[in-house]
């Protein structure tokens, strides 16, 4: 193996990561390549490594990887490495043997001890390491542990860690096709060559405990739960695919009016957007309307939002996870596309613009209008809700 091409890692890991590195590789240049076992790895049972991605809504994409790898191989142990953050949602993946929690910050590189923690899953003897992220840093652990198969997309310098390479994105064009193309060897003959010939698309769904979410609704005041409009104002990514508090006051404001309840859901970190909401809303309105942000766990919000009647959503971590639990999804689209992240669910209405500088994936507007989302208006949203709890088929699109 050669670090040529490895800037990142000559400019940042420092002469103790370099010797880590290179003494890896010399022990990986004895193991057995590109899925040809040596006679000690024949009769065993797979055993995968997935390094999970880091985002909310990614990992609850992943799980259709999770679903597809255990509808292939179901004797198979699958365990996941996550942030810590993450690791009760994936709790909640039945195909799931056994959570890593990650114990490195998003984006901190730290290879000494990502080495320490990659020789310390040695012992476990991985078959096959999938990494879902793109980055460098997300293929040292496998490569520091040994693992003989290494599979991930070609990204950041890393083909050197990675020794079965997935390279050619654009017939895969979802996010959720690329994690289950990792299925595969790209080199099988088996292997699809475009997301239409992947003959298995399982679509994430979450266990859920009624009795929890019945329980911490009844502790937090929430009163009935017939009726409930779920809104997720919140969007981690940025300003950018954020609809306007206003909308989603105007949205509440009717659903309510109808006799039903609006439960506002998120993180601490979306307490300003829910109170934004709250602060448009008419006295009479704002009764009906319950702010649930930064008072659930991410179990609690998963049990939670399986008690929603419909979810209003941006495109977040929560959009997956409402289509995750089966719920009718409205979601609002602003800097991004549902042709890359759509909710996974054959009941959702995805509300966006056709202005030309979309999409554009932007955290914020480069233009300051954010027109992407002003123009989707609250009646259309009101429509949508209307369309699904009718019976409407769903995953269907309204341009403003």
């Amino acid at each position: 193996m050669s670090f040529r091409g490895s800037a990142f890692l000559r400019q940042h890991a420092g002469t103790s990561g370099k010797q880590a590195l290179a003494g890896a590789s010399r022990r990986l240049q004895r193991m057995p390549r590109q899925g040809r076992f040596s006679e000690e790895f024949t009769g065993m049972s797979d055993k995968y490594l997935i390094i999970g991605p880091s985002w909310l809504g990614d990992m609850v994409m992943a799980q259709s990887l999770f679903m597809l790898l255990r509808k292939k191989h179901p004797r198979a142990e699958i365990h996941v490495t996550a942030l810590p953050f993450c690791v009760p949602l994936v709790k909640r993946m039945p195909e799931v043997d056994k959570v890593i929690p990650i114990p490195f910050g998003h984006g901190q590189l730290r290879i000494m001890a990502r080495r320490r923690f990659g020789k310390a899953l040695a012992s476990e003897h991985y078959t096959e390491a999938l990494i879902l992220p793109h980055s460098l840093k997300s293929a040292l652990i496998p490569f520091f542990a040994g693992i003989p198969v290494r599979r991930g997309w070609l990204g950041e310098s890393r083909h050197f860690l990675l020794n079965q390479i997935w390279k050619d994105k654009k017939p895969f064009p979802l996010m959720v096709d690329q994690y289950r193309a990792l299925a595969w060897d790209p080199k099988d003959e088996n292997a699809p060559r475009s997301a239409d010939e992947i003959d298995l698309k399982p679509v994430p769904l979450l266990s859920t405990d009624a009795g929890n979410a019945r329980d911490v609704y009844e502790r937090l005041g929430g009163g009935s739960t017939e009726n409930i409009l779920a809104i997720c104002p919140g969007a981690s990514y940025g300003p950018a695919k954020k609809w306007p508090a206003e909308s989603f006051a105007a949205v509440a404001s009717w659903w309510i009016g109808r006799g039903g309840r609006a439960v506002i859901m998120g993180a601490g970190k979306e307490r300003e957007d829910a109170a934004a909401i709250l602060a448009a809303l008419k006295p009479e309105a704002k009764a009906g309307c319950l702010d649930l942000t930064g008072k659930t766990s991410i179990t609690d919000s998963v049990d939670l939002m399986a008690l929603a009647g419909a979810v209003l959503t941006n495109d977040s971590g929560l959009m997956h996870v409402a289509a995750a639990t089966g719920r009718p999804v409205v979601a609002v689209f602003g800097s991004s596309t549902p042709g890359y992240t759509p909710p996974l669910t054959a009941k959702a209405e995805i509300l966006q613009t056709d202005i030309k500088c979309r999409p554009c994936f932007r955290r914020t507007c480069k233009y300051g209008h954010y027109k992407c989302l002003k123009d989707i208006t609250p009646e259309m949203a009101e429509d949508a809700l209307l369309k699904l709890l009718s019976g409407g088929s769903g995953a269907g699109s309204a341009d403003a």
